[in-house]
Parts: structure tokens; C-alpha cells; sequence
């Protein structure tokens, strides 16, 4: 699964970038604020990845910030909600925005989000209303004591190891407020221990 890229822009057409990673071309979907936050062809640029698999096409989506690869996950859980209407309500609303209208039930706000209708609205915040982190507060995604490296860092192990990233969570975030100064490998050690617990 690729993660992470980093390399210099080849070509840029909303909502595709394309990016020149040691001479190889990535073509990467991503949301209005991201594509707005590149620059222009022939800068460097470092992007987050979500690698989605299909059976016909392995599609990769790119985020220049954690919480708005957070959010796109969380979205394409619900159900009715594919990649591509996750990106276009990522580039409708400003992430921030997003997780208050979920937050406090706010429907009318969330249809104004272009591909986003009544139905689809509710589901959003029936299904995503109690499990967005309690950290992501006015478009803050990471705790305050954790470096944002080292979580990213070990949800990815975690996520490669086979969990659920939305179910593991709130442990990494416990962990790290208790224990952000060790290093990785203590960290995910412990991490691994307490959900063998629980």
C-alpha cells in the first residue's frame, strides 16, 4: 500500500494531480484545499496517501493535512458514500467545518455540500457523529502531546498490521498523552498490549 509520496509535480487538472516519484508518474486524486496548497507544476510536493483497491483500478487520494485523510476515511465508511463523493464533500466544506455540522447535527449545512442530499446527510451523522476523535476539535485532528509523526506513524503500523484505524484510535491517543516522549517501537509495543487487553 503506498502512504505517502513525495516528489515534484509533473501535471495539475482538478481533481488530478500527477506526481514525479524517481521518474515514475502517480496520478493522485485530491480535494480542493489540497489541490489549492501544491503550488504550481514543477514544485515539490509531499502528499499523504489513501490507496484504494478495486477490482478494475487501484486508485490513489492525496491530503495535504492528517485531519482531511482522516476524515475521508471515516467518510467511506458510511454507507452510500464512495471515494469520490468523499472528496468532493471534502472539497465542498472546509474540513473543520465538516466535523462541526456532523458534531451538532446541523442537516442543512451538510446539503449545502455540492452531491449531498437529505438522506445522505443524516446517514452522516447517525453513523459518523460518535466516532469522530474527541482531538479533532475546530479543525485539529492530532492531541496536543503527540507529535503528529508518531501517530501517523504507528495508526499506519497499526492499519498494516491488520486494525481497524477508527477502533484503534482512541488507544493510540491515550498511549501517546501518557507516554509521547518514548520512542516508536515502546510505543507501539505498549499500544499492542493494551488492545491484546481489551
Amino acid at each position: 500500500m503506498i502512504a505517502r509520496l513525495q516528489g515534484t509535480l509533473l501535471d495539475k487538472h482538478l481533481p488530478r494531480l500527477v506526481i514525479d516519484v524517481s521518474g515514475v508518474g502517480y496520478e493522485v486524486s485530491v480535494p480542493l484545499s489540497t489541490f489549492a496548497a501544491v503550488g504550481d507544476v514543477g514544485a515539490r510536493v509531499v502528499l499523504r496517501i489513501h490507496t484504494h483497491v478495486r477490482e478494475d483500478a487501484i486508485l490513489l487520494f492525496g491530503f495535504a493535512t492528517p485531519l482531511e485523510q482522516d476524515l475521508f476515511e471515516r467518510l467511506i465508511t458510511v454507507s452510500g458514500i464512495g471515494p469520490k463523493l468523499a472528496l468532493a464533500v471534502l472539497s465542498g466544506i472546509e474540513s473543520g467545518d465538516l466535523v462541526r455540522a456532523i458534531r451538532a447535527g446541523d442537516v442543512a449545512r451538510l446539503t449545502r455540500t455540492p452531491g449531498v442530499g437529505r438522506k445522505t446527510a443524516e446517514r452522516l451523522i447517525v453513523e459518523l457523529k460518535d466516532r469522530l476523535p474527541a482531538a479533532i476539535d475546530e479543525g485539529e485532528s492530532l492531541t496536543a502531546d503527540a507529535p503528529a509523526s508518531m501517530r501517523d506513524d504507528v495508526l499506519s503500523a497499526l492499519v498494516n498490521l491488520g486494525y481497524q484505524r477508527h477502533a484503534v484510535e482512541k488507544t493510540v491517543d491515550a498511549v501517546l498523552t501518557r507516554d509521547g516522549s518514548a520512542d516508536f517501537e515502546t510505543v507501539l509495543r505498549q499500544i499492542l498490549r493494551e488492545l491484546a487487553r481489551s
